[in-house]
């Protein structure tokens, strides 16, 4: 989770009973395996001594800041939410890096084109015959392959 941020700031007032979230968070931030993903990632906490509510501000590796209040948001939810902008935040650099534009657009006239199935040609085992599968007929073979 680590690995796409930069910045992880948590602040709660530790006589809040709305905490358990910020204290959830800063355990998974804590544990080996996501300081090893990213050791130059900063994890400040800050106690309060106000009502303030608890909150996660977290900063990703391409500066953008996404504050979450922990009153209401649990903890896993807020590393899902982490973990897909991260995976998105991938994708975008794999793109940018082939030289292609980000985002990908696609045309409208593409979308509205029929799905026309999935095709793989394989070889036989026994004769090395090819064979064309068409997965759209056949759903054990879909069942097959998938699983």
């Amino acid at each position: 989770m680590l690995k796409f941020l930069s910045k992880v700031k948590i602040e709660f007032n530790a006589l809040d009973p709305r905490i358990a979230s910020c204290m959830e968070f800063l355990a998974q931030c804590n544990a080996r395996k996501a300081k090893e993903s990213n050791p130059s990632c900063q994890v400040q906490v800050k106690r309060r001594t106000d009502d303030f509510p608890p909150q996660i501000t977290v900063t990703f590796v391409n500066g953008v800041e996404e504050t979450f209040e922990a009153t209401s948001t649990p903890a896993q939810d807020i590393r899902t939410m982490i973990l897909e902008k991260g995976q998105s935040l991938e994708t975008e650099q794999m793109f940018r890096e082939a030289g292609e534009k980000w985002p990908v657009v696609i045309p409208k006239e593409e979308l509205l084109e029929p799905f026309t199935g999935i095709k793989f040609l394989s070889g036989d085992l026994l004769t090395d015959e090819p064979k064309t599968l068409h997965l759209e007929e056949d759903s054990s073979l879909t069942k097959q392959l998938v699983h």
